[in-house]
């Protein structure tokens, strides 16, 4: 496995990138590649003349055996040492992390039923596509996998950060999204949002083999196991355009109404949300029904589920099940420790630090409970 360095270089017309650099003689790398959030990269590497010329913030870093994930150089550090030498420690996050520099800006409002995936694209497309000033230069919609992107629904967002709210959606629905490049001709390359969705390898479907983690199997080296219930919260007061005993209200919960000891209440200010709205150049209002409607999906954004969460570390070398072959990041699985009798039966992969040192490969998997 070998480290790529890119320069870019980006105007209003094309992105131009050129390899600067490929490095096989590192003393580090972890790739944290994450499911809903924008995962990131560390090198750490000696330091000398190359090594800082190559290494520069804004360039691209990638691996010749991953062509899905490249990242941004955000920081650089060098240190010195007259016993252990002189590093650098070069870290960064992957291409999702340029859509952290736009805010969703005007009002975006889908007051009839929508796909999420048109959804995000609709916005996107605004805040980094379609305007000359806040273009993102060589962004462009890719592929769309996953009938989780294919549920509809009404809502209103605006000022939010475009990544953060993305990855707001993807939790929300079971998605993912990513950033990936694509070569057009010489240097001229595109960068290519796709959105998609795991795959069910768990013990309770039968179409996909089944994927199993188990220190029955020694292919489970060391797991822990959190839950935790005090942030949740699964009935919520919003409230929004208006004054005092005037402001438009609703309330909102999944399934049958929480009460008694199972009731854990939030208040969601939502008097951002406009009653108007842009329609063909005009000023509209937002009739009384699908203002509703709109409150109600803020109120479902701030929903929060028991968190339960565990982590593990796996075989590398196991010959049962091959990681970015057998099973990916954002898959469900089945986890199990037998010693402990705790069993998993369907479990999400939501992110995977892959480490490289001079003791070898690392798997470090981050699951989640469905």
């Amino acid at each position: 496995m070998q480290i790529e360095v890119y320069k870019m270089t980006a105007n209003s017309e094309k992105l131009t990138i050129t390899l600067e650099a490929i490095c096989d003689s590192f003393s580090s790398l972890l790739w944290d590649i994450e499911y809903y959030q924008c995962g990131r990269f560390e090198v750490y590497i000696a330091a000398n003349p190359r090594n800082i010329e190559v290494f520069k913030t804004g360039r691209i870093v990638g691996r010749d055996d991953d062509k899905e994930h490249f990242g941004i150089i955000e920081s650089v550090k060098i240190e010195t040492d007259a016993e252990n030498g002189d590093y650098l420690t070069v870290s960064g996050r992957f291409l999702m992390c340029l859509l952290e520099r736009r805010i969703i800006y005007p009002t975006c409002s889908f007051t009839s039923q929508k796909s999420y995936s048109d959804i995000v694209h609709a916005v996107v497309s605004q805040n980094a596509i379609s305007d000359d000033n806040r273009r993102i230069p060589g962004l462009s919609l890719g592929t769309v996998f996953g009938s989780c992107w294919e549920q509809k629904t009404k809502l209103q967002v605006s000022y939010d950060n475009l990544m953060e709210w993305i990855y707001t959606i993807c939790e929300k629905i079971g998605g993912t999204a990513n950033i990936r490049l694509k070569k057009i001709n010489g240097e001229q390359y595109e960068m290519i949002l796709d959105l998609s969705e795991g795959t069910d390898r768990s013990v309770l479907q039968a179409e996909n083999p089944h994927i199993i983690f188990s220190d029955g199997y020694t292919n489970l080296l060391s797991f822990t196991y959190s839950s935790d219930i005090s942030a949740q919260r699964n009935f919520a007061y919003v409230l929004g355009k208006g004054e005092g005993a005037e402001r438009k209200r609703t309330t909102y919960f999944d399934g049958d109404e929480p009460s008694f000891l199972g009731r854990y209440e939030v208040y969601v200010d939502a008097k951002d949300m406009a009653d108007e709205q842009q329609e063909n150049g005009e000023t509209k209002p937002i009739s009384e029904e699908e203002y509703i409607e709109l409150l109600k999906e803020r109120g479902k954004e701030k929903i929060i589920l028991p968190m339960t969460a565990s982590e593990s570390q796996i075989a590398v070398q196991s010959t049962q099940f091959k990681y970015n072959s057998d099973y990916f990041v954002g898959d469900y699985v089945t986890v199990e420790h037998r010693r402990f009798g705790l069993r998993q039966d369907k479990i999400q992969i939501i992110g995977m630090i892959e480490s490289f040192d001079q003791n070898g490969r690392n798997l470090t998997p981050t699951f989640k409970e469905v």
